[in-house]
């Protein structure tokens, strides 16, 4: 599977999109540091160093950095732990 990782307007914000869906249904999720989803993937995200807030709609995942966190560190992470749980 592939994902894609794109920057957004906000330069503490990327977003990470797969071509499987990731949730199903039309509701959105978002999580913050110290708080737990019923999905998996959202908590190994959020535990991540430099991680502040996690958001996740259908076939993406939004990542906010905190602000002295280094995209070229985090985005290795992030797309590790997307493709072990198959995306």
């Amino acid at each position: 599977m592939a994902v894609i990782a794109e920057a957004t307007p906000n330069p503490n914000a990327m977003k990470f999109t797969s071509n499987k869906q990731i949730f199903q249904g039309d509701t959105s999720i978002s999580i913050l540091p110290g708080q737990a989803s019923e999905y998996e993937i959202l908590n190994q995200l959020i535990a991540l160093d430099g991680v502040d807030n996690v958001f996740g709609y259908q076939f993406f995942i939004t990542i906010n950095k905190s602000f002295d966190a280094n995209w070229d560190e985090l985005i290795p992470k992030v797309e590790e732990i997307m493709q072990h749980h198959g995306y």
